[in-house]
């Protein structure tokens, strides 16, 4: 039976290019791609899913970067003990990380842990700003959308005579606030 080598491709949004994280895989000799415009913080990720269902022992799996496969320490963790359960292989090309060798899974633990150590700082500064703002008097999150503006929006568009484009300029809604309120009248 032949032995494949996977690669995985993701970005976090859809205004995202996948193009560089492909090139890379593909130079490095990938046989198929799986790729997705997901964050990673989602525990479904369709593609992701259907490679790790067709794994097998002796298989490659191939990414970019560790961010891309996993955006916890927990997630790319309980990655690896599973491709090991399945004796399959990890490559990370920017990490320069291959688990098929005694070097490859500490230096994995290691980028692991230092990963999710800076995660943990820039959470931590983030949370630290925004109490030093509140104590200034300033407000966190979006502002609040006038109901009246988000009324009005849903009869221009149910109209049918208005873009959601001249809809979104008229009121000053943006579009997902528009097409939220559209789907709980539909609901």
């Amino acid at each position: 039976m032949k032995n494949y080598v996977f690669g995985y491709a993701r970005v976090s949004t859809e205004a995202q290019n996948l193009d560089r994280q492909i090139d890379a895989l593909k130079k490095y000799g990938v046989d198929i791609i799986y790729n997705e415009k997901m964050t990673g913080t989602k525990r479904e990720r369709p593609e992701l899913d259907k490679m790790l269902d067709r794994i097998t022992k002796g298989d490659t799996v191939v990414i970019e970067s560790l961010s891309r496969l996993g955006r916890s320490t927990k997630d790319l963790i309980e990655l690896t003990e599973l491709f090991q359960s399945k004796g399959v292989h990890l490559v990370s090309l920017k990490e320069n990380i291959d688990t098929s060798s005694p070097t490859g899974k500490l230096l994995f633990t290691l980028m692991s842990a230092i990963a999710q150590f800076e995660r943990d700082l820039i959470t931590e500064r983030t949370l630290e700003g925004l109490k030093s703002a509140k104590a200034r008097g300033r407000k966190g999150g979006r502002p609040k959308t006038n109901t009246e503006d988000i009324k009005k929006a849903v009869k221009l568009y149910n109209t049918g005579e208005y873009s959601i484009k001249e809809i979104t300029e008229l009121t000053g809604i943006k579009k997902d606030t528009l097409y939220r309120n559209l789907r709980k009248l539909s609901d």
